[in-house]
C-alpha cells in the first residue's frame, strides 16, 4: 500500500441543500497541508458579507491507497 494525503474542502451556503465538497490528493502531508492554508486564506480574503453566507473548512486526511502513477515520481 502506498500512502497519500486527501485534502476535502467543503462549502455550505444557505441556499444550498446539502454541503458541498472537493477533494485533492496529495503525495506528501506538507503539500496537503500547504494547499489547505491556500484555500482557507482564499476564503479569508473574501468580503464580510460573502462570509456571512457562505462557510467553509477544510481536513487533510492520511489515506492508504494502491500505487497512483501520478504521485509515484514525487516519492
Amino acid at each position: 500500500m502506498f500512502k497519500v494525503w486527501l485534502l476535502v474542502a467543503l462549502l455550505h451556503t444557505p441556499s444550498m441543500p446539502s454541503v458541498k465538497y472537493q477533494a485533492h490528493i496529495y503525495a506528501t502531508e506538507h503539500e496537503c497541508y500547504e494547499s489547505l492554508a491556500e484555500f482557507l486564506n482564499l476564503y479569508e480574503k473574501k468580503s464580510d458579507e460573502y462570509k456571512k453566507s457562505t462557510k467553509v473548512d477544510g481536513h487533510c486526511l492520511e489515506f492508504e491507497s494502491f500505487p497512483i502513477a501520478r504521485l509515484m515520481s514525487n516519492v
